[in-house]
């Protein structure tokens, strides 16, 4: 009997581990890339598809960047396993005036529940060009 009862505790032990065990993992699309050439003063977006491919919900409390001149929104917050959302990113070339010339590079920072990664980051860069270059 007591075996027994020491069998049905560790086997409600392992299960337990089992279940806590599930995380969620976000994978990026990508974590560079190049717009090239814009006029100063262009607003450009491109949009990157960000996965959850753990076994838990992905839960992102913030999307941030590191300039004001990069917006950056994802849609949903809150990614399923196996599902994926749509981080839509703007840059706005001219937020720094008419006189802003040369590559610039700017990040997005989200922040989640991923426990091995809790802000993944996507860098870009452009080279920012005068009215007069174009």
């Amino acid at each position: 009997m007591r075996k027994t009862v020491i069998a049905c505790i560790l086997s409600v032990g392992f299960i337990l581990t089992a279940c806590s065990s599930k995380q969620p993992q976000i994978i990026l699309e990508t974590e560079q890339f190049d717009f090239g050439d814009v006029v100063n003063g262009d607003v450009i977006t491109r949009d990157l598809i960000v996965q959850n491919e753990g076994d838990a919900p992905l839960i992102v409390s913030a999307v941030t960047t590191s300039c004001g001149c990069t917006q950056a929104v994802l849609e949903p917050t809150t990614i399923l396993p196996g599902e994926s959302a749509l981080l839509h990113i703007e840059f706005d070339s001219g937020a720094h005036g008419p006189d802003l010339n040369g590559n610039v590079t700017r990040m997005i920072f989200i922040t989640s529940n991923d426990p091995q990664q809790s802000e993944a980051i996507v860098e870009f860069v452009a080279n920012i060009l005068g009215k007069d270059e174009s």
